[in-house]
C-alpha cells in the first residue's frame, strides 16, 4: 500500500476538528516539538535567577583559579582515565 500524505493529512484535519480545546493544545504543543523541539524547550524553559555568592562561595572560587593558576589542575586524561573513558 503506498503512503498518500494527502489523505493522512485530511485524517489530521478531521481528528483535530474533534478535539477539545484542552486536547487541542496539547496537541499543538506536541507538533511545536516534532517540529522545533529546541525553540520548544528554549520558550518553556524556566528563567533561572541570579543568586548572590556568599563569601564563603566566593573564597572557594578564588581558591580553585589561584590552584589552576599554579597548574595545579587535573589534567583531562587522567579524569577520562578515572571516569574509564579513555581511549
Amino acid at each position: 500500500m503506498a503512503y498518500d500524505s494527502e489523505n493522512e493529512k485530511q485524517q489530521a484535519y478531521e481528528l483535530i476538528d474533534r478535539l477539545a480545546p484542552t486536547q487541542l493544545t496539547a496537541v499543538v504543543g506536541l507538533l511545536e516539538a516534532m517540529l522545533d523541539p529546541v525553540a520548544l524547550a528554549t520558550a518553556n524553559a524556566l528563567e533561572e535567577e541570579e543568586e548572590e555568592i556568599n563569601p564563603e562561595t566566593a573564597a572557594a572560587i578564588e581558591r580553585g583559579r589561584a590552584s589552576l593558576a599554579r597548574g595545579e589542575g587535573i589534567p583531562h586524561e587522567e579524569i577520562l582515565r578515572e571516569f574509564g573513558m579513555n581511549k
